[in-house]
């Protein structure tokens, strides 16, 4: 085999990665819900074909001929068989048929999910999440090699070389210092007005807005666009096609324009990956955390930077047509980073969002390392929230429904925490030699996209994450400049001196 004909496979199997997602995202934006069962036959059609092509006899002639000949590949084709092993070897220890099944009930517990959404049921989607748990436990047995625990293995997959070990002390750490952040707000701290942030904002304005700072911030629409979904989300298919969705509600602007800049975050990332990556693994990214990073890059180092506002409120007000022209900048942004204990994640404010990550890293825990059934999960989320935020969702939507992660993927919740973390630290490094607030303040944005381009996006999966950090920042995960970022901003918002 040469290069040439395995790289053909691989752009194959990337074709075909890219129409699954294609059908994925028009699931979530478009699909009518009658259409639910056809789609799953379709998506499980290609899914068996994706599976063939992944493990069939000529990746296997494709594996075993470069492992014994690497020296034949280039420094590329050398990468891009790495990171195809890896798939190749995750996939065939599956049998074709419990992975086409379990494409099958991914693609029905979705529609399941949306009905128990608007039920406010779990009973309507709790047997889906119990046939994928207990796939997912199956799949684990084959896959697991020495990690320690069963859940272990499921963050490896969007984590390279995390463990329940390391995240149990740096979640630890981190929810010690948050509690003890929002302790001396609460006793010290006056609280800001935020009557204002309920003003009726249409939803057009609100998308304008949305679509200018994202512009503006180094999203390119000529290679993206952006549609509603009932949970944001993006997608992306190739180098000139990066897909955001948003959801608005027109008596809270926060929850649509701050999804729009986490989402075009996730955009930025897939719109700069080396072009040369195209049609292999490698365009993708090298762990979920760092392509998290990316995203609440832009919602928090950036969009919650009162520089930032500074320059941006103006116009804010300007689009809205009047309705914040009472409200001067500094009340604004103190209501704008209220922080309050809150039931939904995706709508948390920027202090208490680990919180909810953390509570979801442990029933994922309970899940596959502590085997509890599927029946009490709703009470056990229901008191972790008191437990750890204070506060007891009234029905299921608010509470274990309010995540579309369950439909289809485990183990990746705590990518979020680690992206918020990576985050900071990356902007720590990138402080060392560009003034960030005063670029902001200025509404100069390209230094801080380079930065970001040149030290992570354009490296793809052609590294590992630890790597990556490693050399962008000059040390591995350290948690307290996620700390001192929320401490600093908190502090300022209510006036503890």
């Amino acid at each position: 085999m040469t290069e040439k004909e395995f790289l053909a496979l691989v752009k194959e199997i990337e074709l075909l990665k890219s129409t699954l997602a294609l059908s994925g995202w028009d699931i979530q934006t478009g699909m009518p819900e009658r259409a639910s069962e056809y789609r799953a036959e379709q998506n499980a059609f290609l899914s068996q074909l994706l599976f063939e092509r992944m493990t069939g006899e000529k990746m296997t002639l494709a594996m075993e001929y470069f492992a014994k000949n690497r020296v034949e590949l280039s420094e590329l084709g050398q990468k891009v068989y790495d990171k195809v092993k890896e798939g190749y070897d995750k996939k065939r220890v599956i049998p074709a048929e419990k992975d086409e099944a379990y494409n099958r009930e991914a693609s029905k517990a979705f529609t399941n999910w949306i009905k128990a959404r608007e039920q406010k049921d779990f009973g309507l989607f709790k047997d889906s999440l119990a046939n994928l748990i207990a796939m997912q436990k199956e799949f684990i047995t084959l896959w697991r090699k020495d990690e320690k625990t069963p859940y272990d293995v499921l963050l490896n997959q969007y984590e390279p070389g995390m463990t329940v070990e390391i995240l149990d002390e740096v979640f630890g750490k981190v929810r010690e210092g948050i509690m003890q952040i929002r302790q001396t707000i609460a006793e010290k701290g006056i609280e800001p007005r935020v009557d204002f942030l309920s003003r009726k904002v249409p939803k057009e304005f609100q998308i304008s807005f949305a679509k200018e700072l994202s512009t503006a911030l180094g999203f390119d629409f000529s290679r993206g666009r952006l549609d509603e979904a009932v949970h944001p989300f993006m997608t992306g298919f190739n180098y000139n096609d990066a897909r955001l969705t948003s959801r608005w509600n027109e008596e809270d602007f926060q929850m649509g324009i701050f999804g729009v800049l986490h989402e075009q975050g996730h955009g930025q990332f897939e719109q700069n990956v080396s072009p040369d990556f195209e049609y292999t693994p490698l365009k993708n990214t090298m762990s979920m955390g760092i392509h998290e990073s990316q995203s609440l890059f832009q919602e928090i180092m950036i969009g919650s930077n009162k520089s930032f506002w500074k320059k941006q409120y103006p116009r804010f007000q300007e689009i809205c047509e009047g309705r914040f022209d009472d409200i001067d900048f500094e009340t604004f942004f103190a209501g704008l980073k209220r922080s309050q204990s809150s039931l939904i994640r995706i709508e948390a404010d920027t202090l208490t969002y680990v919180l909810h990550i953390i509570i979801r890293y442990e029933m994922e825990k309970m899940m596959f390392n502590e085997n509890v059934s599927v029946e009490k999960l709703p009470e056990l989320w229901n008191d972790k929230y008191e437990e750890i935020l204070g506060i007891r969702p009234q029905n299921d939507l608010e509470g274990i429904l309010q995540d579309v992660h369950w439909t289809s993927d485990f183990g990746y919740f705590p990518s979020y925490a680690l992206g918020y973390m990576y985050a900071s630290q990356m902007k720590h490094a990138m402080s060392q030699t560009l003034d960030f607030d005063t670029l902001l303040k200025c509404g100069e944005y390209l230094p801080i996209k380079q930065w970001l381009d040149e030290n992570v996006r354009v490296f793809g999966a052609s590294v590992k994450p630890k790597d990556v950090l490693k050399n962008a920042t000059g040390e591995d995960l350290n948690p307290k400049y996620l700390l001192e970022e929320l401490e600093k901003l908190y502090f300022d918002v209510y006036q503890v001196g």
